[in-house]
């Protein structure tokens, strides 16, 4: 799963240890949920949420919660919990876990029925939660990608949708093939968009430059709050226009997202790169708000 991603961010192999919310019940590993009749599993008629439990916290856990339900509306389907009940589902989930473990928390909606537009009466709900440990610090590499994020005429991207998620896997692939951990995925335009399963900031001359959302890529969550991080810090943030050429020729890369929160991309293409300053100041004010250490 993305949130694929997060996005070099991520390893989501079968956990040792998961509990799954359904229909009442927590129960444990990875329970069948759904047939070859439903729905979401020919038709992909699935939303998804990611947020994160670690060092005792959950960051934004609300903000996560309250974004699937909009995800769910966007795709047709009928949610059956607000955020604030799925909230309180999830931190009865965390509270199952040790309070020092690294937890992935995911909320979903899809649909059991329908023809081909799903059924919003079918609508099913169930939270995962499971133990994932956090992406390492050290620094990732990423390769400007061939394949290119939808147009929001053409693909659910308002949505953190599951069927959005193929692309992200081909352009993983491809990067892997090419020896790098990550790619740079571009916009039906030719500019930046994101990488295949996180939000990309690059750094020049002392600047923080996002893309700026043009509704082919998420608004992450995290890359909301990195941003409003830096600017009360009084850091410089530019969200605009992004080119390949950019990246490129940017003094440091880093990655925003869920699965690994803020992370150093070390070389892209051909180019070897340091962590940089904004990146550091980024992580670490993120940390402090995860710790209630600044609002």
């Amino acid at each position: 799963v993305l949130g694929a991603a997060d996005h070099a961010d991520g390893d989501l192999r079968m956990p040792d240890k998961a509990q799954t919310y359904f229909q009442g019940r927590w129960l444990e590993g990875n329970p069948a949920l759904m047939g070859p009749l439903t729905n979401a599993m020919w038709l992909s008629s699935i939303v998804f949420d990611g947020a994160r439990a670690f060092e005792g916290a959950a960051p934004d856990l609300d903000l996560h919660c309250e974004r699937v339900v909009r995800s769910a509306r966007a795709l047709g389907l009928g949610p059956s919990l607000t955020g604030g009940e799925i909230l309180a589902l999830a931190r009865e989930g965390i509270a199952r876990f040790p309070k020092d473990a690294e937890l992935y928390i995911r909320p979903m909606f899809w649909a059991d029925e329908g023809w081909v537009a799903p059924d919003p009466d079918s609508t099913q709900f169930a939270l995962t939660i499971h133990e994932s440990p956090m992406p390492k610090e050290s620094g990732y590499s990423a390769c400007i990608s061939t394949r290119r994020r939808p147009a929001p005429d053409t693909a659910p991207t308002s949505a953190k949708a599951s069927c959005l998620y193929p692309q992200s896997g081909l352009a993983l692939t491809e990067a892997r093939q090419r020896g790098f951990d990550n790619a740079v995925m571009l916009d039906p335009l030719g500019n930046v968009a994101e990488f295949a399963t996180s939000n990309i900031m690059i750094g020049k001359d002392g600047v923080v430059r996002p893309p700026a959302p043009n509704g082919t890529f998420l608004d992450g969550i995290t890359r909301q709050r990195v941003i409003a991080l830096l600017r009360a810090d009084g850091v410089e943030v530019v969200e605009g226009r992004l080119t390949p050429e950019d990246v490129l020729n940017s003094d440091e890369v880093f990655s925003t997202g869920n699965f690994g929160k803020v992370l150093a991309f070390t070389r892209i293409e051909n180019r070897d790169l340091q962590p940089g300053p904004l990146f550091a100041r980024a992580r670490r004010l993120y940390w402090d708000f995860a710790h209630g250490r600044i609002a």
